[in-house]
């Protein structure tokens, strides 16, 4: 009996090995994580094709990634505050605060601007032109005592005790090793990948529908110059600064906000140097513009209105003021109570409701 007994043990032992050995067979080892080149295909509309940086192709797992860090809180001090708090895209990428709030609950220098459409931005970024390029855009607010107020040592160690981003960067970048150029080139593909093409007026344009009356008429004032000649022929000259595909010219100027007494801050002076570059400011897109209030680099106007209120009969003289508002002090632009309307109406139609809900530029988490 005691042989038998001993057989059935050793029977049993061996079937259960056997079994465990069929399970280990069957269950599939995890997939290894492995560079991505996949590339990202950027969809733009009837815009002109951007000229993305060559040595920085947009990939699929490259714009993934900065879109994870663009969100990402661990970016900040506290790690309570990411890129996207303050350029959230239910407003355009942009902040409604006049001024953003850091994580030292310190207000910022400027108002926060919009982020989209920056395959189009031929000069460099930031409201006074600081940085280059989009990378060097992209790691200056982490550092900023106003803003994130973090290290990027200290971000790189955070990241790097995370096996989700060490598997991202190996798929982005074939190494899991994180770098702060690496997180810099990577937000660089995401902004680069946040397009917005499909307002109103976009579908206006390719025929799918039409303006209403006081949009026409807006329109036509936005294009046709100002005529002091020939008031009733006199426009808004809003195209003259905010014109093209992308509703800007690329140019940094002062639109006659204050006087040379009046001055706070120097703008583009500050980066350049240069006495005639003193309160000039980058021109920004007015696409979106109804949803990003408030306006102009210190977030000083409110609304639309006031905007055109300035433009109309509010603009001042001062040593760097650009000539082409500065003409127009003597008689204001001639608009009527319901020129504004229009003008603003027409404005609305930049709104483009796709590119506020579109899934690919909201959180990943």
């Amino acid at each position: 009996m005691q042989w038998l007994t001993k057989s059935v043990l050793f029977f049993t032992l061996c079937l259960i090995s056997l079994i465990a050995c069929k399970e280990d067979e069957e269950q599939p080892m995890p997939p290894q994580v492995v560079q991505d080149e996949t590339p990202y295909l950027l969809e733009y509309g009837s815009f002109p094709a951007p000229e993305l940086p060559e040595d920085n192709p947009l990939t699929v797992a490259g714009v993934e990634l900065g879109r994870m860090l663009f969100y990402e809180k661990m970016l900040s001090k506290n790690n309570e505050q990411a890129c996207a708090d303050c350029h959230e895209q239910k407003d355009g990428f942009s902040d409604l605060d006049q001024l953003s709030l850091g994580v030292e609950g310190l207000p910022g220098k400027r108002q926060a601007m919009s982020i989209f459409n920056m395959a189009w931005h031929s000069n460099q970024f930031f409201w006074d032109g600081r940085a280059d390029l989009l990378r060097d855009q992209a790691l200056l607010p982490i550092q900023d005592p106003l803003e994130m107020n973090e290290t990027l040592d200290n971000v790189i160690a955070k990241l790097s005790a995370s096996q989700l981003y060490k598997d991202q960067f190996i798929r982005a970048f074939g190494s899991d090793e994180i770098t702060s150029d690496k997180m810099a080139l990577a937000m660089e593909q995401f902004m680069l990948s946040i397009v917005s093409h499909d307002s109103k007026y976009d579908r206006y344009l390719a025929g799918e529908v039409t303006l209403t009356e006081s949009e026409e008429r807006g329109r036509i004032l936005f294009e046709t110059e100002y005529n002091p000649f020939f008031p009733e022929f006199s426009g808004a000259d809003c195209a003259h600064c905010h014109g093209g595909i992308n509703f800007e010219n690329d140019q940094y100027l002062n639109n006659g906000l204050d006087t040379d007494d009046e001055f706070t801050d120097l703008g583009r002076e500050e980066v350049t140097f240069d006495p005639n570059d003193r309160a000039k400011f980058k021109v920004p897109t007015l696409r979106n513009i109804a949803l990003t209030p408030p306006y102009m680099h210190d977030g000083r106007f409110q609304t639309l209105e006031e905007v055109v209120d300035h433009y109309n009969e509010g603009i001042k003289s001062s040593s760097t003021a650009d000539v082409t508002v500065t003409n127009t002090m003597e008689t204001g632009l001639f608009l009527t109570d319901q020129d504004k309307e229009d003008l603003v109406n027409f404005m609305k139609t930049l709104t483009d409701e796709t590119f506020v809900n579109n899934p690919e530029y909201a959180t990943p988490f």
